[in-house]
């Protein structure tokens, strides 16, 4: 991997060293992070004499984990690249991104991502790493079918029917509602119900407040139930039951008319020859209002001090070619202006896949991650939100009762 690295002069300083600990964006030792951060290490010490920075690197399955032992054991990392910030910024335990980043810096970071970094009105969560939902069609069976990518609700249930009676394809629809990632699914088919204005905003309104019963949520996993499960659109495996890597891994292998996905998709659906097409998620009478956005972050923690150097390698780190390179390594979405910029004007194979997903990012929303509840009702969708369009399942029920799960974690992370 080549990694085209700007940056500016020598610090100044000596004898430091800094240690990240950062996630694995890779399935195999090969494409492994830690080829990237090997690369943009040796490129930012060479300009900057005297401070070392060692990066280690774990799985998505232990990385959090990781973190969070070490600062338990009064050890924390001087940056982390991990899932979540807000529990480390209601501690006390890290800095302020204004207090590392350049005035340039901050500017070029995605203004939706950078106000999601926001904990009680500051930012200490820096953006990543993006990507956002689209709706991914197997062309082959679409055309035996004889039908078009739907733009509505409607039309989504037309092609499923269509799809289940002229193809006997596995999954019309698949809907993983299991517990790996039931959380993304749910908020992506709360968003596309805003369209009309009878779906909900999402998890909370405006304010942040949760509001996973509201009327509109209600309605929006109604008419799941009733229009796709129940009618056997969904497949033979019931969405409660079915992961999102199962999904993924059926409709590479063409067992799958129509699914929400993410640029991994891609890749992953290319190797086994499926022919697919991304659209826009549809909404209730016309394109969502919103794509769901998921970003990863950065953090610097305050116990070993070092604020000049980190705020140093950082600035280095969101150049703008290195948050290209990384975005092109792992298929995501560059988190700032002018890398997205470059990748919107990219004809290039890397890019040019990315555009649909990109071109939704601007109005993407995002899990309401700087809530330190977050995480506990997160855990509590993907446990239960597959009752909700369960056989005699009671989504009003289902919802009401994770509203209260998300309420409870509200207050008790207030107190």
């Amino acid at each position: 991997m080549t990694v085209l690295l700007g940056g500016c002069g020598t610090t100044g300083s000596s004898g430091v060293t800094l240690r990240l600990v950062a996630a694995d964006y890779g399935d195999s030792a090969a494409n492994s992070s830690k080829k990237y951060w090997d690369g943009v290490v040796e490129a930012y010490e060479a300009q900057h004499s005297g401070v070392k920075v060692e990066v280690s690197v774990y799985s998505w399955n232990d990385v959090d984990a990781k973190v969070k032992e070490m600062v338990a054991a009064e050890k924390a990392p001087d940056m982390a690249q991990i899932g979540a910030y807000a529990d480390y910024a209601a501690a006390g335990k890290l800095y302020p991104a204004s207090d590392l980043l350049s005035i340039r810096t901050q500017a070029d970071l995605l203004s939706q991502l950078a106000d999601a970094g926001q904990w009680n009105h500051t930012q200490y969560g820096i953006p990543f790493a993006a990507s956002t939902r689209v709706l991914f069609y197997n062309k082959t069976l679409f055309a035996k079918a004889g039908i078009t990518p739907p733009t509505t609700w409607d039309q989504l249930a037309s092609d499923a029917q269509a799809l289940k009676d002229k193809t006997g394809v596995k999954y019309p629809f698949a809907l993983p509602l299991g517990p790996e990632e039931a959380q993304a699914e749910t908020m992506q088919w709360l968003l596309s119900g805003a369209a009309a204005g009878t779906g909900g905003n999402g998890y909370t309104d405006d304010v942040g407040t949760y509001t996973i019963d509201s009327a509109q949520n209600v309605d929006t996993f109604t008419w799941l139930k009733d229009d796709l499960v129940d009618k056997g659109l969904t497949g033979p495996v019931a969405p409660g039951r079915l992961n999102r890597a199962d999904a993924f891994a059926a409709f590479a292998d063409g067992q799958v008319g129509m699914l929400n996905g993410h640029p991994t998709l891609i890749q992953q659906a290319e190797k086994k020859g499926v022919q697919f097409g991304m659209v826009p998620m549809p909404g209730r009478t016309g394109t969502a209002r919103a794509a769901m956005g998921v970003t990863d972050w950065m953090m610097a923690f305050k116990q070993n001090g070092h604020a000049q150097q980190i705020s140093d390698f950082l600035n280095f780190v969101y150049a703008e070619k290195n948050v290209l390179a990384f975005s092109r390594d792992y298929g995501l979405l560059p988190v700032t202006g002018s890398a997205s910029t470059a990748m919107s004007a990219s004809d290039a194979a890397p890019d040019k896949a990315l555009h649909p997903f990109l071109d939704q990012l601007p109005t993407s929303e995002l899990y309401p991650v700087g809530k330190t509840s977050w995480a506990a009702v997160a855990a509590a969708v993907k446990q239960n939100i597959g009752q909700a369009v369960a056989p005699g399942g009671d989504p009003s029920g289902v919802l009401t009762r994770l509203q209260a799960t998300a309420t409870a974690a509200d207050s008790s992370a207030a107190g």
